[in-house]
């Protein structure tokens, strides 16, 4: 899977856990935090979009990522075959 699909899936996690956020607002730059997204949002967005891609990542990995271009560095990582 490329980066940019998963970014598309991680980005369609953002617009369904947070209504609010336009497509245009979520960049690799920015936190979710800054997007709106308390813990639990962030929980939802990222386990959903883990869901969807049919990856698994391990939750120390996901501790490192500080905004979405890491969190998606992360995802990407991980891929649909495991951790490279």
């Amino acid at each position: 899977m490329s980066r940019d699909e998963i970014f598309r899936v991680l980005t369609d996690n953002i617009l369904k856990v947070l209504p609010d956020v336009k497509a245009d607002m979520v960049r690799p730059d920015r936190q979710l935090k800054e997007l709106g997204a308390n813990s639990i949002d962030r929980m939802d967005i990222v386990m959903g979009t883990i869901e969807d891609l049919r990856i698994k990542v391990p939750v120390t990995e996901l501790g490192t990522a500080k905004d979405i271009g890491s969190l998606l560095a992360v995802l990407e990582r991980y891929g649909t075959t495991g951790p490279r």
